[in-house]
């Protein structure tokens, strides 16, 4: 019998959703590193609009 909804054991969360909590990290890894590559990329690397320009040019000198 459950008392106000609760249970005598406890609903298993983390395992069923392991497959999409290890999809979710890996999507955020890669768009992650696409995201530095294009911020990166000799179109993008002088254009006033990067935020990443001033500590590009300055590594860029070294």
């Amino acid at each position: 019998m459950a008392f106000l909804g609760l249970r005598k054991w406890s609903t298993p969360v983390a395992k069923p959703l392991w497959p999409f909590m290890v999809a979710g990290t890996l999507t955020m890894y890669l768009v992650a590193k696409a995201q530095d590559s294009g911020v990166k990329s000799a179109e993008w690397r002088n254009d006033p609009r990067n935020p990443y320009a001033a500590e590009l040019a300055k590594s860029s000198l070294h």
